[in-house]
């Protein structure tokens, strides 16, 4: 909260996005995760992540909160799956009490097929995965036939 007593500046009092909020997929075991594009501003009345996951080809610029870059060109896989996969497991976790994010430049390929991980880990069976994310994401998450794969080879 602020100094006037606005809790949508910093996101919901306990430190989670709200269900609503732009770009936030929840994952059947009920953990808020905020995809985004980071072509886009980010509006700046929106609650700011308390942990982000930047999926990029080159390093990201900074941001005031915790972050973790993954090198992982556009259109293409992360360089290193098993970091990769460590990474992801981290977002999943401190989704349960965090506002956390995952985000590329455009917000679909990478980001699409992060979250789709993402409810791999969360339970949903890799096969279903992506259309998982496209009904509760973005129709055109996950962009090319080997991100598809990877979701599918994830589990």
């Amino acid at each position: 909260m602020d100094e006037r007593g606005d809790a949508r500046m910093d996101g919901r009092a306990d430190g989670r996005w709200d269900a609503g909020d732009a770009g936030v997929l929840r994952l059947p075991s009920g953990r808020l995760i905020r995809g985004r594009g980071l072509r886009r501003p980010l509006d700046p009345t929106a609650p700011s992540p308390s942990y982000g996951v930047y999926l990029l080809g080159s390093r990201p610029p900074e941001v005031p909160w915790e972050h973790r870059w993954l090198h992982w060109p556009d259109f293409r896989l992360p360089k290193d799956r098993v970091d990769a996969r460590a990474a992801l497991a981290e977002v999943w976790e401190r989704a349960v009490g965090e506002r956390v994010e995952v985000a590329c430049e455009g917000g679909r390929g990478r980001t699409g097929t992060a979250l789709a991980c993402l409810a791999v880990l969360d339970g949903v069976p890799a096969g279903e995965a992506v259309a998982y994310v496209r009904a509760g994401y973005d129709r055109r998450a996950v962009e090319t036939p080997w991100q598809r794969r990877y979701v599918r080879r994830f589990g």
